[in-house]
């Protein structure tokens, strides 16, 4: 892999472990103990990809995911949870998480999703054959650049949120389920739902002229979500 990986976790136990089967992966990885040495360990290794326990004491995981929003908004996170504690998932999804796994994990599940996740923000994901521009109105996405803006603004996208907004307008007005979304945009046969919902919302709050009525993004009732542009052809 080649990639600076940052651990931050107070359980010495994890993070050893998960610091040996990501140095085997090739990756180069620093550890911090608590939220304040991590973000310390951001700006001191500018690391790849930073994996944060959600319970820490003092400056705890959704508050340093918060900073890096803030700071380093392209910076992949991904979150490590409790098993069974769904709204501490979704409230890490919230605040920017772009991947989250549950204590106890399998190290080797945890490899996989870095990979996953490192793949897509370097941007060996699939992109659509015809173009590498995606083009609706005023939103315009370069998927060769992984950027976006819209009205001339660049939008601060996360991974999965960027990779979430090509997927659909690369298929507009085709009705995608939870299931199939979290499959083609995420690669996961199985997970939690409720990751496709709340990328949704955070995407309609950058890209929607009122989230609470989306133009763009539309909800299927009985289905999922389908991309309606707001003016056709919306690719070039």
């Amino acid at each position: 892999m080649g990639h600076r990986v940052l651990v931050v976790d107070d359980d010495a136990t994890v993070s050893d472990v998960v610091r040996r089967y990501l140095e085997q992966a090739g990756c180069e990885v620093h550890l911090a103990a608590d939220g304040a040495d991590g973000l310390a360990a951001i700006a001191a290794h500018r690391p790849d990809l930073v994996v944060l326990d959600l319970m820490m004491p003092g400056i705890d995981g959704l508050e340093v995911c918060r900073r890096i929003r803030r700071q380093l908004p392209g910076l992949p996170v991904i979150m490590l949870t409790a098993l069974g504690e769904e709204a501490d998932r979704v409230l890490g999804l919230e605040v920017g998480a772009d991947d989250y796994v549950t204590k106890p994990f399998s190290p080797r599940e945890l490899v996989l999703r870095i990979q996953s996740v490192l793949r897509r923000a370097a941007g060996s994901a699939p992109r659509p054959a015809a173009s590498t521009t995606l083009r609706d109105g005023e939103l315009i996405v370069d998927t060769a650049r992984r950027v976006a803006d819209r009205a001339g603004a660049p939008l601060s996208l996360t991974v999965r949120e960027f990779d979430l907004l090509v997927f659909l307008m690369s298929h507009p007005g085709r009705a995608w389920s939870r299931a199939e979304l979290l499959d083609r945009v995420w690669g996961w046969q199985f997970g939690d739902q409720s990751t496709v919902t709340v990328h949704v919302r955070r995407l309609r709050e950058k890209i929607e002229d009122d989230p609470a009525e989306p133009a763009r993004i539309r909800t299927v009732w009985g289905v999922g979500y389908s991309y309606d542009p707001v003016e056709q052809g919306a690719r070039r």
